[in-house]
């Protein structure tokens, strides 16, 4: 896998697959999993059966991107997205 870019890395899912992490931290499949065996990957790792992920928040601090402006953005964005539909839900059941 290619290695991400800082917006590749911010759209990641809430919990990133191994394989994208890996890609993030432009390391290779080998090594990643060397790391995660070893129990030396610079990220905590959950397993859910064979499927190995990392929260992207975690992704993100290790990165030094939890406090970017895209980082702020994303979260300003779902947070404005919430209190819309909040808003709207009060506004509709007051009608």
């Amino acid at each position: 896998m290619k290695a991400l870019t800082t917006k590749e890395v911010l759209d990641l899912p809430a919990m990133a697959t191994a394989q994208q992490a890996f890609a993030a931290l432009q390391i290779s499949s080998a090594l990643g999993y060397e790391l995660i065996r070893e129990e030396r990957f610079p990220i905590r790792v959950e397993t859910f059966g064979r499927a190995i992920r990392v929260r992207r928040v975690d992704l993100l601090a290790f990165l030094g991107l939890e406090n970017s402006d895209a980082a702020r953005g994303l979260a300003l964005t779902a947070s404005s997205e919430r209190n819309n539909e909040t808003a709207a839900k009060q506004i509709g059941s007051a009608r």
